[in-house]
């Protein structure tokens, strides 16, 4: 199956993950799309033996979106510590069924994450010692019927973040039944995409601009003129 790259050099590649796909293998079994980009350098570059690919962040496999991927050992430690800094902006579009109030703003909650069940609950105080702090910036952009499009800047990048902070203020994301969501999306996909990545490459210090179109549907090509 083909992957589309949307950046790649000698240290990095960037991908658009297609939403239902793992980032990287799990007890499931599936083919996560690491594999597959392993494959695509394999064949383009004529590699002969095992292609080194280092996962630096991941998206849950729902989301859609940009994912970058490390092709060398020093790509992998320095950019991991571009995360660890939070010095990689990240930004999402959601859509949702109710206008958020304010139309823009801040979240600040605390997460805890129940591992057995993997879900998390959102705070409006630390409760307990657990819990992180998780920050995040959003912004209405428009609506077609139902359907709002939303902007989310994420400072921090805690599992599950925007799906439980945005369900937590009343506008849960399209099809995400776990996070409040009335119905399941057909695919099992929900409607959170990661728009952009951007960052100071952490081999040839350049700004990198990593940016993905949504998915090929119905629903995001209602808000096309914010893409095309």
């Amino acid at each position: 199956m083909n992957i589309q790259v949307l950046f790649e050099d000698n240290h990095l590649i960037g991908v658009n993950k297609p939403a239902g796909w793992l980032v990287q293998g799990d007890e499931t079994g599936d083919k996560p799309l690491s594999e597959f980009t392993k494959e695509y350098i394999k064949v383009r570059y004529k590699k002969p033996g095992d292609v080194f690919l280092g996962v630096i962040h991941r998206l849950d496999r729902p989301v859609s979106g940009a994912t970058v991927f490390a092709r060398t050992s020093k790509g992998l430690t320095r950019m991991n510590e571009l995360f660890r800094k939070r010095e990689v902006k990240k930004t999402y579009w959601a859509i949702v069924n109710e206008r958020p109030e304010p139309l823009s703003g801040r979240l600040t909650h605390y997460l805890l994450k129940d591992r057995d069940r993997n879900v998390v609950t959102a705070f409006a105080k630390q409760k307990y010692k657990a819990a992180k702090k998780a920050v995040l910036n959003y912004e209405f952009i428009g609506e077609i019927g139902m359907n709002k499009l939303i902007q989310i800047e994420l400072e921090t990048g805690r599992p599950h973040q925007i799906r439980v902070q945005l369900s937590k203020i009343g506008i849960p994301i399209k099809g995400d039944i776990k996070y409040g969501y009335r119905n399941r999306n057909q695919d099992g996909s929900i409607h959170l995409h990661c728009r952009s990545m951007s960052f100071i490459h952490p081999v040839k210090k350049e700004e990198v601009i990593i940016t993905a179109d949504p998915p090929n549907e119905a629903i995001w090509h209602l808000f096309s003129q914010y893409w095309m």
